[in-house]
């Protein structure tokens, strides 16, 4: 009997493993030293912030965000809970949404459903890495078709993968990683990657998602991958620049950041091989289709 129990011990471990769910665990004294070290995140702190901001949002009749304190602390963990630049990252999130609202207006999962289960391109890694933080996977080589996915539908994936990370507090926190695979990268994919979606998708990131990107690291790209680069080079400001790491074929190199017990056997981890799909995700996007519903209500009054 007590082997018995063991083993289905094991088995309700690795199912809650297997398990693809909105982490919304509430940060532990671990995390909340992290958020206080590196977040300026203090009781006054959050006090004063949630404060200033409420007042910002009560003052701007152009803007429609909640004021909740959960909601709130998506712009705040981000800003270092400095009121208002939590502010500014509100408008340019509303201004990058309206800018592309041919693009992004309304965009629910069901729209993108054949991209994110049936293609092998975006994945978001079960669990996280060795500093807690979420672990995004983009195949930008041979198994992208970008005559079955736009590099345009790989922006709208990533916008709607984005509103579940924010809602995550321990991701909030301790951010996410994004790991960039170009193996077998060839002219199809290279033309696929157009000066537009790398200006939409950079301006995006550095300017309008309330997320702490800690790291991009860029693996397996041959000799091609320059004409990529080259191409997303003037967009990238220091800041970013300085968080992108070149890895090539070198998977001992990806792990002086990212260790091997936490990654999969594509990158000389332990953990079992993925592919590129977001099946596994797509059930959970569709639970929370109320609150993308809601996210796509957020930004510019519409009467004004």
């Amino acid at each position: 009997f007590v082997g018995c129990n063991a083993f289905n011990r094991l088995v309700g471990i690795l199912s809650r493993r297997m398990s693809v769910e909105l982490d919304v665990t509430l940060p532990g004294p671990e995390a909340m030293a992290v958020a206080e070290k590196e977040l300026r995140e203090t009781e006054g702190n959050v006090k004063e912030g949630l404060a200033e901001l409420r007042k910002y949002l009560e003052e701007d009749k152009t803007l429609y965000f909640p004021t909740d304190e959960d909601f709130l602390l998506i712009f705040l963990r981000p800003c270092k809970f400095y009121a208002k630049s939590a502010y500014e990252l509100m408008k340019r999130s509303a201004q990058y949404k309206e800018k592309h609202a041919a693009l992004l207006g309304n965009l629910m999962p069901l729209d993108e459903k054949v991209a994110l289960v049936d293609h092998n391109v975006v994945n978001v890694l079960k669990g996280r890495d060795h500093k807690g933080r979420r672990i995004l996977v983009v195949n930008c080589g041979k198994t992208w078709d970008p005559t079955a996915v736009t590099a345009d539908q790989i922006l709208r994936l990533f916008y709607l993968i984005h509103q579940l990370a924010m809602r995550e507090p321990l991701t909030q926190i301790y951010g996410t990683v994004v790991i960039m695979d170009f193996d077998g990268l060839s002219m199809k994919q290279v033309r696929g990657l157009t000066p537009s979606f790398s200006m939409k998708l950079l301006s995006f990131i550095q300017e309008a998602m309330p997320l702490r990107l800690k790291e991009v690291h860029y693996v397996k790209q041959p000799f091609l991958f320059n004409m990529v680069w080259q191409m997303l080079k003037p967009f990238v400001k220091e800041k970013l620049k300085k968080r992108m790491f070149f890895h090539g074929d070198k998977m001992s190199s990806l792990h002086v950041y990212i260790p091997a017990s936490h990654l999969p056997k594509n990158y000389g981890g332990n953990l079992p091989e993925i592919d590129y799909s977001s099946a596994d995700w797509y059930p959970t996007l569709l639970k929370h289709e109320d609150r993308i519903k809601e996210w796509n209500s957020y930004g510019f009054r519409k009467n004004n």
